[in-house]
């Protein structure tokens, strides 16, 4: 019997099966394939690796009005509607990734700013729904080395209706470190920030999200897998979560990290498989790869080699009524980069998931 119709046939059983020369492959779980729904005007900045991450911001009292935060990494930041048009732009350097805590009609935007290789900065704005402008706050200290990833603490946000005086940031420097960044804002309404403590993966980073639920951080190593930092303890350490070929779930890089916290309890970490272009479904309390999925041609074009994604859950209109994924796109047919918009229903339908 040939070696392929032989990996067929133990693909449920065997994690891998002996490829040319006798070594050992990790067979890959399918990716079921989806369509985006829409797509986001391009970046600015043409025939360069430059769009990199999205944040998006629910607009509770409307929610088909809600915007969405996307990096130009060669030359600023972006505010989207729903529609996919540009409502704003700011010339503000090169801002990597970025994250947002909402109120009912503010929000602070903060994204990693590695203008300076050296030195990582934090680069903060305000942002309002009544004319989707950002204004900057100015910028933090993240510490020593090359600022690329950044996310927020999510924990207790939900529903909450003003930006808190007081939040955490995760700063993932290029090398390796993560610093708990505490951000205070003063009587003017900027901030000032502090380190509050760090830990150290051996290789490079960028993606990273919180739990809304617990705190929980996880952060992609772009080479080897997904850490988990229960950051509620004290001591708490880097635990691995999921590996790069481990079960077919990841293949190299690992890039943007999402988390869907479900009203039943049951939470989805998802994560770019930027490798073979794909996105690897975790539940996070079992570390089990309940599934994958593709973006593919449909209205508008397929994604590949995506490097940040989001997704928010709740009503964002008729197109996107039980939540919103979002993936940049490495490869955009015809233009510059840019960011596809999926119907998260359509992904839990093709992974024959539950609907929350």
């Amino acid at each position: 019997m040939q070696m392929k119709s032989l990996c067929l046939m133990v693909l449920a059983f065997l994690p891998a099966c002996a490829g040319q020369g006798g070594q050992v492959a990790p067979i890959r779980l399918p990716a079921v394939e989806v369509k985006a729904s829409g797509e986001t005007q391009p970046v600015g900045t043409v025939n360069q690796d430059a769009a990199d991450d999205p944040a998006i911001w629910r607009n509770a009292a409307n929610p088909a009005a809600s915007l969405i935060v996307g990096t130009d990494k060669k030359a600023g930041l972006y505010v989207y509607g729903l529609d996919g048009k540009i409502r704003n732009f700011v010339g503000a350097g090169q801002l990597n990734n970025v994250d947002l805590i909402g109120g009912q009609e503010e929000a602070l935007v903060v994204a990693s700013d590695r203008t300076d290789r050296k030195n990582s900065k934090l680069t903060l704005f305000s942002l309002r729904f009544d004319d989707a402008k950002l204004r900057e706050l100015g910028s933090i200290s993240s510490g020593a080395g090359e600022a690329y990833g950044l996310c927020l603490q999510q924990q207790g946000r939900k529903g909450q209706p003003a930006v808190p005086a007081t939040l955490t940031a995760y700063a993932a420097i290029k090398d390796g470190s993560v610093r708990e960044v505490i951000l205070t804002r003063g009587a003017d309404g900027r901030y000032a920030g502090r380190i509050n403590r760090s830990w150290k993966l051996p290789t490079q980073i960028e993606g990273c999200v919180t739990s809304g639920r617990n705190g929980d951080l996880f952060v992609g190593e772009e080479n080897v897998g997904i850490w988990r930092i229960r950051t509620s303890q004290a001591d708490a350490q880097p635990e691995k979560f999921a590996s790069v070929g481990e079960a077919g779930g990841l293949v190299a890089d690992v890039e943007g990290l999402a988390y869907a916290m479900n009203d039943n309890g049951r939470d989805y970490l998802i994560a770019s498989s930027q490798g073979d272009s794909a996105y690897a479904v975790y539940d996070v309390d079992s570390g089990a790869l309940l599934g994958r999925f593709r973006i593919s041609d449909g209205t508008v074009d397929g994604v590949s080699e995506t490097d940040g994604i989001e997704l928010a859950l709740g009503d964002f209109g008729p197109e996107y009524p039980a939540g919103l994924f979002i993936a940049q796109d490495g490869n955009n047919p015809g233009g510059a980069q840019n960011f596809k918009l999926v119907d998260w229903r359509v992904v839990l339908q093709a992974l024959n998931l539950p609907q929350r």
